[in-house]
């Protein structure tokens, strides 16, 4: 750490080099940064003992465009470096390949912060084998395998008692694949079955770090989207993800969500016997 008497010095060459290239006068020089002529001159007077008042340094900074540090000898660099602001809006393709996925990050990042899911179709995680296979034939998201490894993965993220996990979905998808149609058309009866069975064992084993909520679709409607706490939301768009960072969006996005769960038709303490009378139903 420099001594006293060497910052005061190096405080002087370096103001004096501001003025010398100042295109202005001293008098001005010295008005631009608070004090009069004579009390620059006092500042640059051989055997001065002190620094000027931090309020002076200050002005000198950031009237002549400089940083503290460099004007007290503390760095080198003269001017502070542009900050890069980070985009607020930015899209993440899906890599199949990836060690470690972008959603799987994201929940991992996440961790301790409330998180909020309405799901494309059936939750992910709460998939059976059998149905991401038959997913995967219509060219939904990336291989079996590597489903069937973040599915396990996800149940123990929601088992851990730090995990904070709201899910609202339509009644309509869980409809639909007990019909057997549109995404779920050709899916056998008992696996359809086995789906609904392990999907009401996970909602009971999961809550209340994982709660599920449905609403009606025919009353109101979600993209599907997530909210990882503060940090960000990802809409799910098929092949990648549109991502918001900013906070006006996260607030926008959260509200939105609360708005979901407001008018649930079906609560979480509800969810599990909703789906076995529709297991029951098959």
């Amino acid at each position: 750490m420099p001594d006293k008497r060497h910052i005061i010095d190096t405080f002087q060459a370096r103001l004096d080099s501001l003025i010398q290239r100042a295109p202005t006068s001293r008098a001005r020089f010295a008005a631009e940064i608070g004090i009069d002529r004579s009390a620059l001159s006092q500042l640059l007077a051989p055997g001065a003992s002190r620094l000027p008042r931090a309020d002076t340094l200050a002005r000198i900074a950031e009237s002549q465009g400089v940083t503290l540090d460099w004007l007290l000898g503390l760095s080198q660099t003269e001017t502070a470096q542009p900050t890069e602001i980070a985009p607020t809006v930015s899209i993440e393709e899906i890599r199949a390949h990836d060690p470690e996925s972008t959603l799987a990050r994201w929940h991992r990042d996440a961790m301790g912060a409330k998180i909020r899911y309405v799901p494309a179709h059936i939750p992910d995680f709460m998939r059976t084998h059998a149905v991401i296979a038959h997913e995967h034939q219509r060219g939904l998201g990336v291989g079996t395998a590597t489903q069937v490894r973040e599915a396990e993965g996800r149940i123990d993220f929601n088992r851990r008692p730090e995990t904070d996990m709201e899910a609202c979905m339509p009644v309509q998808t869980l409809e639909t694949f007990v019909a057997g149609s549109g995404l779920w058309a050709g899916l056998d009866v008992e696996l359809r079955r086995e789906q609904l069975n392990h999907m009401a064992l996970l909602v009971r084993d999961l809550y209340p770090t994982f709660r599920l909520f449905l609403f009606d679709v025919r009353l109101v409607f979600s993209a599907p989207y997530t909210v990882f706490g503060q940090q960000r939301v990802a809409i799910y768009m098929g092949d990648m993800y549109l991502v918001l960072t900013g906070t006006d969006h996260i607030r926008a996005l959260t509200r939105h969500f609360d708005g979901l769960i407001r008018k649930a038709e079906v609560n979480p303490h509800e969810v599990a016997d909703t789906i076995d009378t529709l297991a029951v139903s098959l």
